[in-house]
């Protein structure tokens, strides 16, 4: 049988991830904080990328307004990725870039927004000291950590050298929280030292600021605690003995191990609450990271809401294009112009990414305003059921877009900072069958209710569950014993209990 050769021609579309693309979507979903390192690493690498100073001023800028020259612009406003043979980023993200006014979601009332992006220098150059005179010694302090916060206190405490060689070691084993990770038996052995010797060390340490460090166990920490403030007696080591009846609330089982009343049993726990079960958390966990808004919202004169980026997260980088066309003159090799060309693709798509991202974050954050203005104008009361999905057909992205989006960004508002992820919340139905609720303002009614209790008229579970379907919220007993729960609030009866104690005080 003759074996026939034939060229054949089929079309077909297929999947293309290109670098850029996948650029494009890793720096949608970066945090401020991710995003300012990465750009930092491109700065590096890049030499025709540069920082641009910020402008005092600020522009504002419509969502349809077209990309930079220099390049077509970079959409993300669709996350349906299409066939894209030559790589091209704008064949792969679909233009989407209709106005608000024709976005087929239903407007709440006072629908009017502004928004408003950050004007960035257009010219000028490098990284210079950005509002003022340099300071030389700006970065030459440190918080304090815990380790040479003890480490001070063995130098004053003892002359010896063989002791503060053992007393290093047995601070080393202290871990962030204060407590002892390494026991005295395995330190000596580790230092061939003997173990009385380190226990007598480990004392001493014992006795260092805060009180309570290098202590072996809660029970420990606690008793370094009360002999400070001399309330360490038999009847509190007997209690610290037992912490599962204290974590238990179980004053009955307290009272037969102590043999004291109702009064003394609750002092001592009083007593034990006022003490700090991780002496150490105030050294050495370096500067704690506050939530800084990416979109602040305000309200405007006439009602309506202003929503801008904040541009304090927003990094500002410019492509040098005079020191690419000097470059570009002396370049001979192949290789050196293969170089510049890569460096100026790589910073051409950078800097367009980097202004899609700030469109796409502030087209998100406003529809997540518009659907959400009963809790911008009333409180988390007025909080409405939310999902992707509404959001993404509202604005015409796809809703694994909105998703990056929302991830790693936060929202400032005059209630305070909350994170985008917070205004998306399940839907609770509503017992008459009018409109659902947010699960986020069943979980504050919840909390108000109990807030508002007294010692006798403690709200069981099936309690709660007769309150709210009264308010006309249909909730099921279990999903209010779950709200409860990632609340942190007690059960009914450990409630009634701390507040008989309470009361007797």
């Amino acid at each position: 049988m003759a074996l026939m050769h034939r060229l054949e021609m089929r079309q077909g579309q297929s999947l293309v991830m290109t670098p850029q693309l996948l650029q494009a979507i890793k720096l949608l979903q970066l945090s401020h904080l991710d995003l300012a390192t990465y750009v930092e690493g491109e700065l590096e690498r890049n030499p025709l990328l540069e920082s641009a100073a910020p402008d005092d001023g600020s522009r504002n800028v419509s969502l349809d307004e077209p990309a930079p020259p220099g390049g077509d612009g970079l959409d993300l406003s669709r996350g349906e990725i299409e066939s894209a043979p030559d790589g091209r980023i704008d064949e792969v993200f679909q233009d989407s870039r209709s106005d608000f006014a024709e976005a087929p979601a239903e407007r709440a009332a006072g629908d009017a927004l502004a928004v408003s992006m950050p004007a960035w220098q257009s010219s000028g150059g490098g990284g210079g000291f950005d509002g003022g005179e340099f300071d030389p010694t700006a970065n030459l302090t440190e918080d304090e950590n815990l380790r040479d916060h003890l480490e001070r206190q063995l130098l004053l405490a003892t002359a010896d050298p063989l002791d503060r060689l053992i007393g290093r070691h047995v601070i080393d084993a202290v871990d962030d929280a204060g407590y002892l990770g390494e026991s005295c038996a395995e330190i000596a052995e580790r230092l061939g030292a003997e173990p009385a010797r380190v226990e007598r060390l480990l004392g001493l340490i014992q006795t260092f600021s805060p009180t309570g460090i290098a202590a072996r166990n809660l029970a420990e920490c606690l008793a370094l605690q009360l002999k400070e403030r001399d309330r360490y007696d038999p009847a509190m080591a007997a209690v610290l003995s037992r912490l599962d009846l204290v974590a238990r609330r179980d004053v009955a089982g307290l009272k037969r191990l102590c043999g004291l009343d109702d009064e003394d049993i609750s002092e001592m726990l009083a007593e034990i609450r006022s003490l700090d079960p991780k002496p150490g958390r105030g050294f050495g966990g370096g500067p704690v990271q506050v939530l800084v808004p990416d979109v602040f919202v305000r309200a405007a004169p006439d009602g309506s809401w202003l929503v801008e980026l904040n541009p304090d997260t927003l990094p500002r980088v410019l492509v040098n294009q005079a020191y690419h066309a000097r470059v570009s003159r002396t370049a001979r090799t192949d290789g050196d112009k293969s170089f510049i060309s890569e460096c100026l693709q790589s910073a051409n798509w950078l800097t367009r990414s980097l202004e899609q991202r700030s469109k796409t974050i502030l087209k998100v954050a406003s529809e997540i305003v518009r659907q959400q203005d009963g809790f911008f104008a009333f409180g988390v009361t007025h909080l409405r059921p939310l999902n992707l999905k509404t959001v993404a057909d509202a604005i015409g992205m796809h809703e694994s877009t909105v998703s990056r989006v929302t991830s790693n960004k936060a929202i400032g508002t005059a209630r305070g900072t909350f994170e985008m992820k917070y205004f998306f919340t399940a839907s609770i139905p509503a017992a008459s069958g009018g409109e659902a609720h947010s699960s986020e303002s069943v979980r504050h009614r919840i909390k108000q209710l109990v807030d508002a209790e007294g010692p006798d008229d403690v709200l069981s579970d099936d309690a709660l569950v007769k309150r709210l379907k009264d308010e006309g919220i249909d909730i099921a007993r279990r999903t209010v014993a779950k709200y409860r729960e990632s609340l942190r609030i007690p059960s009914s009866v450990d409630r009634r209990r701390d507040k008989k104690l309470a009361a007797l005080r």
